[in-house]
């Protein structure tokens, strides 16, 4: 069931949303030659409790058991998504891609960005460049009375027509009341296809997009997951509200 927000539940995403975005900016000037993925964590949950919310992916299980133990997912070169933050220590030419959710008066916001650690290589700077691009043509196509997979059509068309492949295992979904909701939100699709989109639906729009080919496999760790030819990979998403104009994008500063 899709979930159609009301005005105050969508003011308390809005102001999760908030925190999600000045977080991802904060943590974004941290990134530099020699810092650990860990470090990266730490300055990410203190910000967060900060502001009186917590940490959304910290504890969170995906049925089987396994709770994600970190606030951020930071995901480096070909980790897909997901990825622990530790004791690794970022390196001239690394691709991080951070992931980050925040619960606050009990509803979510959820957003990522990928950043260029020192001097990338050019793939790997049009790998960012198009992804991020994908996203803001994925949200251009949120619009009340469009269909779900007009999203999807979107995003795939145009970072297929760049040379790169969307991940097909994993999609963007519903957020808001729950961290993941109805709809999910393939980032490939046929236009014309899926629920019709309303006034009211928060969406996290997520494409995950790979040099190489778009299959994946799952780390030993059980969540990081991972290209399975071994490209690189980004990832960028936003918390959006379809309105009866234009989408509003709530993970902005």
């Amino acid at each position: 069931m899709i979930l159609i927000k009301t005005k105050k539940e969508i003011d308390f995403i809005r102001e999760s949303c908030k925190i999600v975005a000045e977080t991802l900016q904060l943590v974004k000037s941290k990134i530099k030659i020699g810092v650990t993925t860990k470090e990266l964590d730490l300055i990410a949950e203190d910000y967060i409790k900060s502001n009186n919310a917590i940490p959304a992916f910290k504890g969170y299980s995906q049925g089987n058991g396994v709770k994600f133990p970190a606030s951020l997912c930071t995901s480096v070169n070909n980790d897909v998504v997901h990825g622990i933050p530790g004791n690794y220590e970022l390196k001239d030419g690394d691709l991080i891609s951070i992931d980050v959710g925040v619960l606050k008066n009990n509803f979510y916001g959820d957003a990522a960005i990928s950043v260029g650690v020192g001097k990338v290589s050019e793939i790997k700077q049009k790998l960012m460049e198009i992804t991020e691009r994908s996203l803001y043509i994925g949200i251009e196509q949120a619009k009340e009375s469009n269909r779900l997979q007009d999203i999807s059509f979107a995003i795939q068309s145009y970072v297929e027509s760049n040379g790169f492949s969307v991940v097909r295992d994993l999609c963007g979904h519903g957020v808001g009341k729950y961290l993941h909701e109805d709809p999910s939100i393939p980032n490939y699709g046929k236009k014309g296809v899926g629920p019709s989109l309303r006034k009211g639906m928060t969406l996290a729009i997520e494409p995950m997009v790979n040099v190489g080919d778009w299959r994946i496999i799952v780390a030993s760790d059980g969540w990081t997951i991972k290209t399975a030819d071994g490209s690189d990979s980004a990832h960028f998403e936003h918390t959006i509200l379809i309105t009866d104009k234009e989408p509003e994008i709530l993970t902005v500063c």
